[in-house]
């Protein structure tokens, strides 16, 4: 046999280890631990809000771009695309961010101790938010009218933002919570 090899007595049995396996574990070990030094831990609170203002954000540069996309449109078509729009809002916000954003707080809830500040949201979101921003950049440059996307634009956009107070009134519920006690 070659390599280093070291003798340690475990539960009164020797057995005998590569002495490179037990260093490369250390080594990985070593690298986590510089790791999770620089990694952004938040508590569940930070957490909270930071989803709100996340959400929030994105809901208002959809809404900046739908709406600069309909000045260029007459007055009667500007009430009529935002109307369209903001029923989708309410449709989108009722029977889908809701049930999303309910999936993240019991998550983040679970939560026991300090984690990453991207975990608002499971890692699998974050493939799904890569398809949405590449789905969004195809119909900005496609053919489809400005005007017409505006209305999936306000719908996405106001959406997010109505969705958002949820986050924010669960954050403010939680900080309430915390000073009482």
């Amino acid at each position: 046999m070659t390599g280093s090899f070291y003798l340690y007595h475990s539960f009164s049995v020797i057995v005998a280890q590569p002495l490179s396996s037990t260093l490369g574990r250390t080594k990985t070990e070593f690298i986590m631990r510089k790791i999770d030094k620089y990694k952004p831990a938040v508590t569940k609170n930070l957490l909270l809000f930071f989803a709100g203002i996340v959400w929030e954000c994105v809901g208002i540069m959809l809404l900046f771009l739908a709406f600069s996309w309909l000045s260029t449109a007459s007055e009667i078509n500007i009430y009529l695309y935002a109307g369209v729009g903001v029923v989708l809002a309410l449709l989108v916000h009722h029977f889908g961010f809701l049930k999303i954003v309910d999936k993240n707080l019991k998550r983040i809830f679970l939560m026991n101790e300090k984690k990453c500040l991207f975990s608002f949201i499971p890692w699998k979101s974050y493939l799904i938010i890569v398809v949405m921003i590449a789905m969004g950049a195809v119909l900005r440059h496609s053919v489809i009218p400005k005007e017409d996307l505006a209305i999936l634009y306000i719908g996405i956009g106001l959406a997010l933002i109505l969705s958002s107070v949820r986050y924010i009134r669960v954050f403010y519920k939680e900080l309430r919570k915390q000073k009482s006690t």
